[in-house]
C-alpha cells in the first residue's frame, strides 16, 4: 500500500532528521529535544502505518503500547539527564 510505505518512509526520514539535528546543535540539553522528536514522530508514523495496514488489531495495540512505553521512558530519561546536566553545569 502506498500509504503504509509513505508513513514508514516518514518514520525513516524523521530518524535521519533527528540524527542530523543531534549533530548540529551544540548544547546537550538541545540534543534531548532531537531524541524526543524522533520518539514521538517516528513512533506515531509507525503506529499510523500499522493502523492503515491492519486496521484495529492486536498488533496495532502492541505497537501502541510500545510507542507509549518509549515516550514515557524517554521522557523520564530525558528529564533525569537534563537535571544532571544542569547540576553539573552549576558545579563548574
Amino acid at each position: 500500500m502506498i500509504a503504509v510505505d509513505a508513513l514508514l518512509a516518514l518514520a525513516v526520514a524523521v530518524a535521519w532528521l533527528g540524527a542530523l539535528g543531534f549533530l548540529r546543535v551544540a548544547s546537550a540539553l538541545d540534543r534531548l529535544h532531537c531524541v524526543s522528536f524522533v520518539n514521538l514522530t517516528g513512533g506515531g508514523a509507525t503506529l499510523a502505518a500499522a493502523l492503515v495496514a491492519d486496521g484495529p488489531s492486536t498488533r496495532v495495540l502492541k505497537i501502541a503500547i510500545l510507542v507509549a512505553a518509549a515516550l514515557l521512558g524517554g521522557a523520564a530519561v530525558a528529564h533525569a539527564t537534563g537535571r544532571a546536566l544542569v547540576w553539573r553545569s552549576r558545579a563548574e
